[in-house]
């Protein structure tokens, strides 16, 4: 059993995708082809905003729109402490200090009420990340950052596809980030993310970022970054976008079944009235997950942690001064969650297995 099936989604496409590669191998443009323009374009198109920026890695697209807001040392940026380093990775790659805010108990997002507390002079942006495959009420939080004259990037990684009263991530703030990694729910075969705005100068200036800091060959207006997103893998993108709307539906259909088969045994994902969830991981919360996850692993059912530790716990972040107890939402989240087989090809009878392994293991 797949913790997540790739292999049986390129089976599926393969006709597809190895035309679509070929044709790249034929033209030779490896490098800002012509499928990465006409991948912005589609995807600009499928998430609603005006300019789609595609880039090397999910990283980069968050350090790229950070750059291009002029966020820099002496700058703060609020987000979580419970999400993939990155996020306040690239808050640090700039030179600013990510300042975290605990997360709301239900959805594991941001915790708005606690938001405003955290606010400084020198607070430059708010980043919430719109954990496991549902955003945080961008329209509470867009208010709060108009109020202090700050702008909002989604980090959407997880949640690209899903929607928030019907506008879709990353179409939901000044700036939507997303990533490609394979494993996310609209993934190619390598690095790869995307930037989404409708603000004119900043999508120009994102673009010049991502290319050395210049949109000019030879033309340098800012000092950018090699963050160009290969054309092999737009292309492969380019072929897997028609399914993907199907995809996003059979996630919504198999996170919903096992929620149903779930909900008297643990805790379970619970949706907000006004969101749609694309579960990038189907995450469910025991006392002892441990536990759980090693009785799984002997009846051969894969499992994973997103995530273990917070980011306040991590070496590289001690010099921020947080302590243990600082994020108590946050810190037992992350000690009690565990994440099950999730993706668009799970079938019924895989998923009745882990259930069965579920129920069986907590209640031995």
């Amino acid at each position: 059993m797949q913790f997540i099936d790739l292999k049986q989604q390129y089976q599926l496409l393969k006709p597809n995708i190895d035309a679509a590669i070929q044709r790249v191998l034929d033209h030779g443009n490896y490098i800002m082809g012509p499928e990465i323009a006409a991948l912005e374009v589609a995807l600009a198109d499928y998430v609603g905003v005006k300019h789609c920026i595609t880039v090397a890695s999910g990283t980069d697209s968050l350090e790229i729109a950070f750059r291009a807001w002029d966020i820099g040392p002496g700058d703060e940026v609020i987000t979580v402490p419970f999400t993939w380093i990155s996020s306040a990775e690239a808050i640090a790659l700039v030179g600013a200090k990510p300042v975290f805010v605990d997360i709301d108990p239900v959805d594991y997002n941001i915790d708005i009420a606690k938001i405003e507390a955290a606010i400084t002079s020198r607070t430059k942006a708010i980043m919430p990340v719109s954990l496991f495959g549902q955003m945080p009420d961008f329209d509470a939080i867009n208010a709060l950052a108009a109020k202090h004259g700050i702008p909002v990037l989604e980090d959407a990684a997880q949640s690209f596809g899903a929607t928030q009263r019907g506008k879709k991530s990353c179409a939901v703030s000044s700036v939507g980030s997303t990533s490609f990694f394979p494993a996310k729910p609209f993934g190619c075969y390598g690095d790869g993310g995307a930037l989404f705005t409708d603000d004119d100068n900043l999508a120009e200036k994102m673009r010049a970022i991502r290319t050395h800091g210049g949109v000019k060959r030879h033309f340098h207006t800012l000092v950018g970054m090699n963050g160009r997103f290969d054309t092999i893998q737009a292309a492969i993108l380019l072929a897997k976008l028609p399914t993907f709307p199907s995809e996003v539906a059979a996630r919504e259909r198999i996170g919903a079944r096992y929620s149903v088969l779930l909900r008297d045994v643990c805790s379970i994902p619970e949706i907000r009235p006004e969101n749609t969830h694309v579960y990038a991981q189907y995450t469910i919360r025991v006392p002892d997950r441990d536990s759980l996850g090693a009785k799984l692993k002997e009846v051969g059912i894969p499992s994973a942690v997103y995530y273990p530790k917070c980011l306040h716990e991590q070496p590289v972040f001690a010099g921020l001064g947080y302590k243990w107890g600082d994020f108590p939402v946050a810190e037992k989240a992350s000690r009690e969650v565990i994440s099950l087989p999730m993706h668009p090809f799970l079938s019924e009878e895989d998923q009745d297995q882990i259930v069965v392994g579920v129920k069986t293991a907590l209640k031995s």
